[in-house]
């Protein structure tokens, strides 16, 4: 494995790159490297040296401004992986001028949805997504005098734990990764309120409902009984975590695999959700993560040889050896019926299937583009407030939906303007 690493992560250093050849920018470490490097040789094999696809490590490079063909990653991470926000092209417009056989009909509903457009067109390929799920150490929970086998059903239920766990001499009973996604979107969609919706021509945010407001301010009283410990807005709570220093995590489902390899006696419920609001619906969650985007601004060509590397990616037996070593989500039926003959247990797979294949129709999710860039942005510097200077959920909710709104109002020119122009 280490030769073929080698092979895929240096060869671009130490040999001219080739008219054809395409680069795979990521963050990947551990066993999903080792599959990504072994699943990209096999596609470079059967192109007969008739191009490569040749991975770049995100945290590794001098110039990140050099932008790859392909990029394995969550477009919040854009200014990590790139230092800018580049253009990405859209995933069917590609395959469609590669003449790449593709329809957003393949897809399960709820893995479309993660990555469509208002049209439902499909943007990137939805390859690394998970749901929002509550880890639990279940030796620290043993430790607290609490039955790991008998996880918290509601946030309500979820304080109880922590405070057992704190009690019995827990230094973190609970953090969390990717808060946006877990502790807005997800808690909004649970509760069955929308997070975006139309008025008139334009979007507008509505991120600080009632529910939103309840969660936030319940969550900063946790932090102030030490129940909770925030660790910051991206994946920072899954090191402390797999650590053994906090005995939750509310993070992604694909932690799972990870986790067990860190030797962690682990257990994976479902998110927690309110009780008390009108028609709870605890089982609609969102699917979320990463996709293989492709950037504007390349050769047809190298577009072309991306597009052979996505219609690679959806092969049923392909898509199974990644989601094997991953645990990210399957993106298609076939993916789910070649798993079927592996060690996957059948009722999570079940219960995959079932929570993917629901419709989207109606969705009001947050997409990806200007409107979901700005609220993950604007909700983590203002939640940020709550924790380090006591200011109230609903002023910094307030202040993100109203900064996220100006943002991405629609400019208008004044009408006096408009003519100015139109004589020049």
């Amino acid at each position: 494995m280490k030769k073929i690493l080698w092979f895929l992560l240096g060869c671009s250093a130490a040999f001219p790159v080739l008219a054809q050849d395409i680069s795979l920018r990521h963050d990947l470490d551990g066993k999903a490297l080792d599959t990504l490097a072994t699943l990209v040789l096999r596609f470079n094999d059967e192109l007969k040296g008739k191009g490569r696809v040749v991975l770049q490590d995100s945290r590794g490079l001098e110039n990140r401004q050099a932008l790859p063909n392909l990029a394995l990653l969550d477009p919040d991470d854009s200014m990590e992986f790139f230092g800018t926000r580049p253009r990405f092209r859209p995933l069917h417009e590609v395959m469609r001028e590669a003449g790449q056989k593709f329809d957003a009909a393949q897809f399960y509903p709820q893995v479309a949805d993660a990555v469509d457009d208002a049209s439902g067109r499909i943007q990137a390929l939805p390859m690394a997504l998970s749901l929002p799920v509550l880890f639990t150490n279940r030796a620290a929970l043993r430790k607290a005098g609490l039955d790991p086998d008998k996880p918290a059903k509601t946030w309500w239920d979820l304080q109880k734990v922590a405070g057992e766990i704190y009690d019995h001499g827990g230094k973190c009973p609970l953090t969390t990764t990717r808060f946006a996604w877990i502790h807005s979107e997800n808690v909004s969609t649970q509760a069955g309120e929308a997070m975006v919706a139309r008025v008139g021509s334009a979007d507008k945010v509505l991120a600080n409902s009632m529910v939103n407001v309840k969660h936030l301010a319940l969550l900063a009283s946790w932090q102030k009984s030490r129940y909770f410990h925030y660790s910051g807005p991206g994946r920072e709570g899954n090191r402390r975590f797999l650590s053994g220093e906090c005995a939750m995590l509310t993070g992604e489902s694909s932690l799972y695999a990870e986790a067990k390899r860190a030797g962690i006696d682990v257990g994976m419920a479902p998110l927690p959700y309110y009780d008390d609001v009108y028609a709870p619906k605890p089982a609609d969650v969102l699917p979320d993560g990463a996709g293989l985007w492709v950037l504007a601004g390349h050769k047809k060509d190298e577009d072309k040889l991306a597009a052979r590397f996505m219609t690679f990616m959806l092969r049923p037996e392909v898509q199974k050896e990644w989601v094997h070593a991953t645990s990210y989500l399957p993106m298609t039926p076939g993916a789910v019926a070649a798993l079927r003959d592996s060690d996957i247990p059948r009722n999570l797979l079940d219960a995959a299937e079932k929570r993917l294949s629901v419709s989207h129709k109606g969705s009001t999710r947050a997409r990806h583009g200007p409107v979901r860039d700005r609220l993950h942005e604007f909700l983590g510097e203002e939640v940020a407030f709550v924790w380090t200077s006591g200011r109230a959920a609903k002023e910094a909710l307030d202040n993100a939906v109203r900064r996220v709104n100006e943002a991405i109002a629609p400019t208008v020119l004044p009408a006096k303007a408009v003519t100015t122009s139109h004589k020049r």
